[in-house]
């Protein structure tokens, strides 16, 4: 069937508010280069620290439409801990820092939805972490032990019991995580950031920046459409942090693609999903993503490659291929026709698994490398990255820049050829899981 790479979260969340192209020469005290989760939230802090304070926010494309609205909506606190990191081990002090930032993360998208009344699908019920083969969910104990350590609320879930709460066969065991951990339609959630900013913060859309250098005291943004001088810059643009001149975060962008069904409104789909909804992740980086969302229609993401260039529209075809085969895996019966939406998105990622966070220079801040878990830390990095330009010591940001270590990459093309072959492994690892 013919695709447009047009997102089901965007389509069936409505287009955001339009704005307009910078032009000309503008001066302010904050410019946030990035309008996704991460600049919207730094925006908002902004707004109600500093009122009489001029912040800017520029986007290259739309605001609220980039890899912000193109995610699988899981607001993540807690990660299923490594083999390293159970109770008891030497990793586990890392991973309690880890959880206590995700808990952080996840109270403040809580509170974002709450204090801005954004209509987004929010679901606190938690989400599954479910395999088909046996072998790749073990220690079962360890693991609901090592979560409830951290404050998560842990239970297993195998067998018949699991398939008739997921309407499938294909999965044999799981663990489903609460306490913490939400899912919600992330395009309706970052349009409710964008269209929720006071009126003191300037949005720019279809506004690249194409140079940032220092001027005099503050910074000076060369965009398509004229130039901003600021005293201070967030940048916050995930992976794409080189277009803004900071080549050196150990950040780098994973492409991937997923599918939204039609609403499965046939009566065997009724039966089979009821009024439920649910949320599932592999315990595998090349297993699939998968979810039930409100009136029967399903998600799946079971593609993740590193790319120097972005999937074409037969490229994408041949992705949906893929979406469908692990649909069909897991509920047989469905099309091709019953997808209505597939989609490209990028992912900001780092050698380690943790982020860039830190003063550039003088007046400079960036974040990236959320991961796959961009809903909620992106959230708080915009929040935290305010507090760092401010000079505002806190427990939570001390624990955030002690984890920010995203690692060395080694210079092209040899990263390009590691990173290519390193993704290939990983999602043949995770065959038996797409």
């Amino acid at each position: 069937m013919a695709i447009d790479n047009r997102c089901g979260w965007i389509a069936l969340a409505g287009e955001p508010s339009p704005h307009p192209r910078q032009r000309g020469r503008q001066a302010c005290d904050w410019l946030i280069i990035g309008g996704g989760i991460t600049g919207l939230a730094a925006a908002h802090t902004l707004a109600a620290r500093f009122p009489g304070q001029r912040v800017i926010l520029v986007e290259r494309q739309r605001v609220a439409q980039g890899a912000s609205a193109r995610n699988s909506g899981f607001a993540v606190s807690h990660e299923l801990p490594g083999a390293n990191e159970l109770l008891g081990s030497p990793g586990f002090a890392g991973y309690e820092v880890a959880s206590r930032i995700g808990a952080a993360a996840g109270n403040e998208v809580r509170q974002r939805i709450a204090e801005l009344g954004i209509a987004c699908e929010y679901d606190d019920g938690g989400y599954h972490f479910a395999v088909h083969h046996p072998a790749h969910l073990q220690q079962i104990d360890a693991l609901l032990h090592t979560l409830e350590a951290v404050g998560a609320r842990a239970s297993y879930v195998e067998g018949e019991a699991l398939q008739q709460r997921l309407g499938s066969e294909f999965y044999q065991r799981a663990i489903h995580c609460s306490g913490g951990n939400a899912l919600l339609q992330p395009a309706s959630y970052v349009r409710g950031l964008a269209e929720t900013l006071p009126q003191g913060v300037e949005v720019f859309e279809h506004s690249a920046v194409l140079d940032l250098r220092r001027a005099g005291q503050g910074w000076q943004a060369r965009t398509d459409g004229g130039e901003i001088t600021a005293s201070r810059v967030l940048a916050c643009v995930g992976a794409f942090l080189p277009r803004v001149g900071v080549h050196r975060s150990g950040t780098f962008a994973l492409e991937l693609s997923a599918s939204i069904t039609r609403p499965l409104s046939e009566a065997h789909w009724q039966g089979l999903f009821g009024e439920r909804r649910w949320g599932v992740l592999s315990t595998l980086p090349g297993g699939a993503t998968l979810r039930l969302l409100p009136g029967r229609r399903l998600l799946i993401r079971n593609t993740v490659e590193y790319r120097r260039r972005d999937l074409n529209i037969s490229q994408l075809q041949a992705r949906q291929r893929q979406h469908l085969q692990g649909l069909v895996k897991r509920f047989p019966g469905l099309v091709a026709q019953d997808l209505e939406y597939t989609w490209t998105g990028h992912l900001s990622a780092t050698r380690s698994g943790e982020p860039c966070f830190a003063q550039i220079d003088e007046g400079l801040y960036a974040v990236a490398g959320c991961n796959g878990s961009g809903v909620a830390r992106g959230t708080l990095w915009g929040r935290l990255l305010v507090e760092m330009a401010c000079a505002e010591p806190s427990a939570l940001l001390t624990d955030v820049l002690g984890q920010s270590r995203p690692g060395y990459l080694p210079p092209r093309p040899f990263f390009d050829i590691g990173a290519a072959l390193r993704m290939a492994w990983e999602t043949r690892r995770a065959a038996l899981e797409r």
